[in-house]
């Protein structure tokens, strides 16, 4: 693996290169995926965990079942038939015949229908369709965080591959080291006390590879997990970079975008619009609807049509526990809503100091610090070999070179990670 390092300007923002490969586009969508992917880019890393990440698949059904609650809401009162049928002998059965049936028997079809009154139908149609839009937006929500997690462990695969390339070139590096000066003991240039020493920091350069390797399979296992274990195979490569570049962005930019574009706050705003209209259906649930019934009455041999209306006095009862509770429901989704504004500014204020922080750290390495730590070991090497340099002075300088050389990535690593947080936290893309 090659890492590329770019950074300039005031702010350093990161830049992944990935290229998508023809046999990954070949393939189809994910689910249409026969076999486990050998490579895979940051983007289709993110296509799949949208696709198979199995919490976020069972919360997109909130949605269908909102929209369900809506058909619900929209249903009309049903009407009711009744036929009565008074005047039947019940103790002279024989004498019931057509004739005295007739006479004696009075017949009565009726049909009744209650009418809604206070808009109450298309008030729960619209406290329906708010929480349609509350459950998309939290859809969304969890969209965004599976998302950066996504991304944040594909980050940790770069840095952890970067790594083990790193402690696997210092170990080669020290290797050759031992092996020259292990011919120069054979040679009597060097004691072999003095070497004891370098043979044994050899160890910990081997460490350092184990642990790197560790790391990698880690780092490995957890993008798996996100994106599906079976979407992968267990020693598959990430196709892209560690990489800063730079990008300007502001604070203010910042908070205006995301209050404007974060989910969550989205979600609490449309969470007080449901509240609201639910408040307003309290209320024309005061309205007390009408019964409407049409009877038609034979009897005697004659037909008479009724007509008859029946509703509630309101004395006591007018909703109004329920009015009380739903205007306590207004007053904690505004609340909410406020709070999770502040949430949004405090977020996106600690996320711009991260990133600034982390460029800053970036630029310092690149300013120099790199270059010395390398030009520290190539000199001090190449004094110990002429015999003006001591040992400690070689070991020193192959420790701070490799961590140097770590930290270093570790630092890209976080500013990449901090850039991907600042889109997180605004809630749309605003760093790439």
């Amino acid at each position: 693996m090659s890492a590329r390092f770019v950074l300039g300007g005031s702010v350093g923002v990161l830049v992944v290169a990935c290229v998508l490969p023809v046999s990954l586009d070949a393939q189809g969508p994910a689910g249409a995926q026969a076999a486990p992917l050998a490579q895979i880019s940051l983007p289709y890393a993110v296509r799949l965990a949208f696709e198979r990440n199995q919490t976020l698949r069972a919360q997109r059904l909130t949605i269908d079942a909102a929209k369900a609650d809506i058909l619900t809401a929209a249903v009309r009162p049903n009407p009711a038939v009744s036929f009565t049928a008074a005047g039947l002998s019940a103790f002279s059965p024989s004498q019931l015949t057509f004739g005295t049936s007739a006479s004696a028997v009075a017949y009565d079809a009726g049909l009744t229908y209650t009418f809604e009154r206070g808009n109450k139908r298309q008030n729960r149609i619209e406290v329906a369709e708010a929480q349609v839009d509350v459950a998309a937006k939290g859809v969304a929500d969890a969209e965004r965080q599976v998302q950066f997690q996504t991304e944040q462990a594909f980050i940790n695969v770069l840095l952890a591959k970067s790594t083990l390339d790193v402690t696997r070139q210092d170990l080669k590096t020290f290797s050759d080291f031992v092996d020259l000066n292990q011919q120069r003991v054979k040679s009597g240039d060097l004691a072999e006390g003095d070497f004891l020493p370098i043979s044994i920091q050899k160890l910990q350069f081997e460490n350092d590879v184990s642990a790197a390797e560790v790391g990698l399979v880690q780092a490995r296992a957890a993008l798996r997990q996100l994106v599906g274990f079976d979407s992968l195979t267990e020693d598959f490569d990430v196709l892209g970079d560690l990489a800063a570049a730079p990008q300007p962005v502001t604070l203010e930019d910042l908070k205006r975008d995301a209050l404007a574009s974060r989910p969550d706050l989205l979600a609490a705003q449309s969470s007080t619009k449901a509240a609201q209209r639910a408040a307003a259906l309290e209320r024309s649930n005061a309205s007390r609807s009408v019964d409407g019934n049409v009877d038609v009455v034979r009897s005697g041999g004659s037909f008479a049509l009724g007509l008859g209306v029946a509703f509630e006095l309101p004395f006591y009862d007018h909703n109004q526990g329920n009015i009380a509770r739903a205007d306590v429901a207004v007053r904690q989704a505004l609340e909410t809503e406020a709070a999770t504004r502040f949430l949004v500014l405090t977020d996106v204020t600690s996320a711009f100091a991260a990133y600034e922080s982390s460029a800053r750290v970036v630029r310092l390495y690149e300013s120099g610090y790199l270059d010395q730590a390398r030009q520290s070991r190539e000199i001090t090497t190449f004094a110990f070999q002429r015999g003006a340099s001591s040992l400690l002075s070689v070991l020193d300088a192959e420790r701070t070179y490799r961590d140097v050389q770590l930290n270093y990535r570790q630092a890209v690593a976080a500013l990449m990670t901090n850039a991907r947080q600042l889109n997180f936290v605004v809630g749309k893309q605003v760093v790439p």
